[in-house]
């Protein structure tokens, strides 16, 4: 498919020239000869590349406005600005706003082409980053045989067909993001935006600016994620990071359905469902005068919680199987099999699903002929750095010899269970005792019944 230019002037001779210098190199052109002809040809079909004067025919910046109302459809749509009355002061104008590059009138035709062709390749090798990432991401499942991801995968189904406000909590890496994402995939708003604010990233003095977006004194706007995020999914992510003045205008927008852009006098008018993430007890936050408590109690409507890998071991390998599979349907590699999977089973996954499916990359990636020592070496490599073993005898050093063993035999007949499903006859059979002597010793050493 060729790249399409839209080329927008309001100068008729100007147009057909950019036409037949663009046609000539190859391009598909449209074209628009004012503000709302150049709306409309924006709204009907977004451009690969767009050519804009500074000037049309409805203010002196409009030009600059139809800049920002492409950039708020897709960011890296490349735009190139073009002026007849072009000083320093517009130019830096027109960068700021997002512009790729800014031409002055009369410009020369190489010249022109090559900004063109720059800015093709740029919109080229980001739509393939895009598009790899998304095939990374989006392609992934959520995946589980334990009981959490069961009751979760059955939330996300029900909460689909509401538009309520959810908050998913669970440690970093877990997978919160992917839960929303799915809920969105499934929902009435599928084909609507989703936008995520990560509250963590952010400078604190920002969070505002990206949350309501911006009137700028020379007329130019600045849209924030509610806006963006029209018609579709906001995802809050680490809310409790977000500051307690931000907190009380947000819990305004969820009462009132309407906020104001900083510096702006008119109301907007929210169409958006907000999902929020933590990663921390908002209890403990909210207790601390961290979090505003009426804004959990408005954001909490449905509370979905994702446990660490560390409690549901039994999705380890089903996990490890699954990504070995799309990762290397990925990157167009032969799959592999992880022989002994006691290393992953016993290891405490600090950073949770994500941390998985990174080693997993990591062995497609520096193993090209599935060795099986090599794999392991790259897996005992990895998570040795990663984080000290889960039954470090170091952990045991300050207790007597009994205490330690119980110690170690309780965290240890845990795991195997939680391996196994709780199922005690297979448990025993692992760590070769008799059944009968393992429910013995898991009533001696407190161990509950994981069924």
């Amino acid at each position: 498919m060729s790249t399409e230019i839209l080329i927008i002037d309001d100068n008729a001779e100007i147009r057909l020239i950019l036409q037949e210098i663009l046609s000539d190199s190859g391009y598909k052109t449209r074209l628009a000869a004012n503000y709302n002809q150049a709306l409309r040809e924006i709204d009907k079909k977004l451009p690969d590349v767009a050519v804009i004067d500074v000037k049309l025919d409805k203010s002196d910046n409009d030009g600059i406005e139809l800049l920002n109302h492409l950039k708020l459809k897709d960011k890296d749509i490349p735009v190139i600005i073009i002026s007849g009355h072009a000083n320093i002061e517009m130019a830096i104008k027109s960068l700021k706003s997002g512009a790729f590059e800014f031409i002055q009138k009369p410009f020369d035709k190489e010249r022109l082409v090559n900004f063109i062709n720059r800015a093709v390749e740029n919109i080229k090798l980001k739509n393939e980053n895009k598009s790899l990432r998304s095939k990374l991401f989006h392609s992934f499942d959520l995946v589980g045989l334990s009981q959490n991801v069961i009751s979760i995968k059955d939330q996300i189904n029900k909460l689909a067909l509401s538009d309520s406000r959810i908050l998913i909590t669970g440690p970093t890496g877990s997978g919160k993001e992917l839960i929303a994402r799915k809920i969105h995939k499934k929902s009435k708003r599928s084909q609507n935006p989703f936008i995520i604010l990560n509250g963590a990233l952010l400078d604190v003095k920002k969070y505002e600016e990206e949350l309501f977006g911006e009137e700028k004194i020379d007329g130019s706007i600045s849209y924030g994620a509610l806006e963006k995020a029209s018609g579709g999914f906001l995802l809050i992510d680490e809310v409790t990071e977000i500051p307690l003045e931000t907190q009380s205008k947000i819990l305004r927008v969820v009462i009132d359905q309407k906020f104001k852009r900083i510096n702006g006098n008119h109301d907007i008018k929210v169409d958006v469902r907000i999902v929020c993430s933590s990663s921390k007890d908002i209890l403990s936050e909210i207790k601390y005068g961290n979090f505003r408590e009426d804004l959990f109690h408005r954001l909490n409507v449905f509370n979905v919680n994702i446990e660490p890998l560390s409690s549901r071991i039994e999705d380890i390998p089903v996990l490890t199987d699954y990504f070995i599979t799309e990762i290397c349907k990925n990157y167009n590699r032969r799959e592999f099999k992880i022989e002994d999977k006691n290393y992953l089973l016993n290891y405490s996954w600090p950073g949770n699903v994500r941390e998985l499916r990174n080693l997993v990359e990591r062995i497609v990636i520096l193993d090209s002929d599935n060795n099986s020592e090599k794999i392991m070496n790259i897996i005992k490599e990895s998570l040795s750095k990663s984080s000290e073993d889960k039954f470090s005898i170091t952990d045991n050093l300050s207790f007597p010899l009994r205490e330690a063993r119980e110690n170690f035999e309780k965290e240890y007949l845990t795991t195997q269970l939680k391996k196994f499903g709780g199922n005690i006859s297979k448990t025993a059979k692992f760590v070769g005792m008799e059944r009968s002597a393992l429910h013995r010793k898991l009533k001696l050493l407190g161990v509950k019944d994981l069924n």
